[in-house]
């Protein structure tokens, strides 16, 4: 258990001893098997500290992203397109497990209900935070929030860039990637190109 602790606040990480034990000796038998002294006072406790952060990065496992969404769903009469833009994506690669990160941008067209919307950054951390694939994730956020609220439509685009292209393979460190996926409303050009239009756009 890791505590953080301020004046007014504090912040408990938990971890499951016996799973973090297990993991670390993975992590050991990898840092050994790569010619690194595992014994070495720079890596003696890298193992435990890289089970602790690889759990942490796959949490979303734990997660139930539909019920994040029911937990803060209210009757609106508001017919009109919802967006939060610009939230960070932290995921990891399920092909090399190597990190991809980027922006999620997402709208939703509500039909009498609405969702709090400090929900919809949680889902994406939610799904994004597991073994993925960008596409996958993409498809994963719409479908939940289809599935939750029942919107007149819902819009998600995400950009991200993938380290298992920047750092190795064809090392292309300036290749960014899109993926989209629509429901209802947005699958018509008009709405789906004001969507893509209020992303683009910066509000000063």
């Amino acid at each position: 258990m890791i505590v953080k602790e301020t004046k007014n606040y504090e912040k408990v990480e938990r971890y499951n001893v016996e799973v973090t034990e297990v993991i670390a000796e993975s992590y050991k038998s990898i840092i050994n098997n790569l010619g690194e002294d595992v014994h070495r006072e720079g890596i003696l406790n890298t193992p435990v500290r890289a089970a602790k952060a690889m759990q942490y990065l796959t949490h979303g496992y734990q997660v139930d992203p539909l019920e994040i969404l029911k937990s803060a769903m209210f009757t609106e009469d508001h017919k009109h397109m919802i967006i939060v833009k610009d939230i960070e994506v932290y995921s990891m690669c399920e092909h090399h497990m190597l990190p991809f990160f980027g922006k999620a941008h997402i709208a939703y067209i509500p039909n009498g209900k609405i969702v709090g919307l400090s929900k919809i950054p949680r889902i994406v951390d939610a799904f994004a935070r597991r073994m993925q694939v960008q596409e996958r994730l993409t498809d994963q956020i719409k479908n939940c929030i289809q599935d939750a609220l029942n919107p007149l439509g819902v819009a998600v685009v995400i950009e991200a860039q993938h380290m298992c292209m920047q750092m190795r393979g064809i090392q292309k460190q300036n290749s960014v990637t899109t993926t989209s996926s629509f429901t209802g409303a947005f699958e018509k050009d008009k709405t789906r190109k004001e969507f893509i239009s209020l992303i683009s756009n910066k509000f000063s």
